[in-house]
């Protein structure tokens, strides 16, 4: 079922967008404060914290299969305490949890499903979940139920698991990581202290040099994200060093980038990342920080090289960013949605503003310029958007990707 205007959650009177959209969620969502954590220590029930942002696709994902639900919402209510956090609005509770989760899975990202003790430490944790098993993955039904029975019927299991978490987390850091004061405690992860000698960046350039693929650049396969900081990182240690090893990498990974399907050739900007490893197929939603990072980058690479075509980049994620990222009054936006209205039903699609069908092209340009435009741009006869596990392109195949 879909929200309910006529009923509010504890959310109601928050100013993040992300909270106000699940403020009508019958899931009874406290956010981050005070109340949650004593109401869960008096009702001696373990918190369900949910992590997501406004512009986040698969947040909307799980917020309209799971969290707008009224059976799924039942058993949260019954068993737990909700706890929404924006991560915008809260980047150091994201920061915590997200370095719990990823210690126990080897994975991150949003949104964030972390299961807490009323203390506030973690005892098990995921991203996104279908709300029935699928794709392999556990239903988040069945996961509420087993966490719920769990919380009965083992306890001694998951408060140790949860002493585990945090004890590892702490011997990695230097900082407090979870502490049982709730919310207003002091959390901050920090870093062994290292000393940044030549000893200490030749190893972080190495292994950088181990995660990067020299076929399509970037580091990794799929997802693969554009890395802005390891790129300005690259620049430094060939500047430093006169290893044109390291400016290799970077111009394969900027020009791969720019002539792929994760930077946009109609309305500029970099995407989030690319589900594919040739940055083909984007996620298409856009942070205002890639654009921030990836322009300095590019600035970068055009005073390492003299290239004309970084330069241009550079210009043309300004000029995105002050044509579509910039409120009238001189703010900035922080992210431009993955979902978009299509043009068929009017509902919201992943990445309908991009996606195309072949005679919406044709329609634009005529069937001649068509045709070359779609041999400029890799737009196939057969589509080009191979990969789509979920079905979200419906039928629009085609994915304006560049040369």
């Amino acid at each position: 079922m879909p929200n309910n205007p006529q009923l509010s959650n504890h959310l109601i009177g928050e100013k993040s967008p992300y909270l106000l959209q699940h403020a009508h969620n019958p899931v009874d969502w406290y956010p981050w404060d005070n109340r949650a954590f004593d109401k869960a220590r008096l009702e001696d029930k373990p918190i369900l914290l949910s992590v997501g942002y406004s512009t986040c696709h698969w947040c909307h994902v799980m917020a309209h299969e799971s969290f707008e639900d009224q059976e799924i919402a039942k058993v949260i209510n019954d068993h737990f305490i909700a706890i929404k956090v924006d991560r915008e609005e809260r980047p150091d509770v994201d920061h915590i949890y997200m370095s719990a989760v990823t210690a126990m899975t080897g994975q991150g990202g949003w949104p964030l499903t972390v299961f807490l003790t009323p203390q506030g430490d973690p005892f098990y944790g995921g991203t996104y979940f279908p709300p029935y098993a699928k794709w392999g993955s556990v239903g988040f039904m069945d996961l509420l139920n087993s966490i719920a029975a769990g919380w009965k019927s083992d306890r001694d299991n998951i408060l140790s698991s949860s002493r585990s978490i945090t004890e590892g987390l702490r011997r990695r850091t230097e900082g407090r990581v979870i502490t049982s004061e709730g919310p207003h405690a002091e959390h901050s992860l920090v870093a062994p202290k290292q000393s940044l000698d030549e000893t200490f960046l030749d190893r972080a350039f190495r292994q950088m040099r181990g995660q990067f693929d020299s076929t399509n650049g970037g580091f990794g396969s799929a997802p693969k994200f554009p890395m802005g900081h390891s790129l300005s990182f690259l620049l430094r240690y060939y500047k430093s060093r006169k290893d044109t090893e390291a400016l290799d990498m970077v111009n394969k990974t900027l020009t791969s980038m720019a002539n792929g399907g994760i930077w946009d050739h109609l309305g500029g900007g970099f995407h989030r990342y690319s589900t594919d490893p040739n940055w083909h197929v984007p996620h298409f939603e856009k942070m205002l920080y890639d654009q921030a990072l990836l322009s300095r980058s590019y600035l970068e690479a055009y005073q390492a090289t003299s290239s004309v075509e970084y330069a241009q980049t550079a210009q043309a994620i300004l000029d995105y960013v002050l044509n579509s990222m910039t409120d009238k009054e001189g703010g900035f936006y922080s992210a431009e949605d993955a979902d978009s209205l299509d043009s068929v039903g009017g509902h919201l699609t992943e990445g309908a503003f991009y996606v195309f069908a072949q005679s919406e092209i044709e329609e634009v340009l005529g069937k001649d310029s068509a045709a070359i435009f779609n041999y400029c741009y890799g737009v196939l006869p057969q589509g080009n958007a191979a990969f789509d596990p979920h079905g979200e392109f419906r039928g629009k195949k085609h994915i304006i990707s560049g040369p």
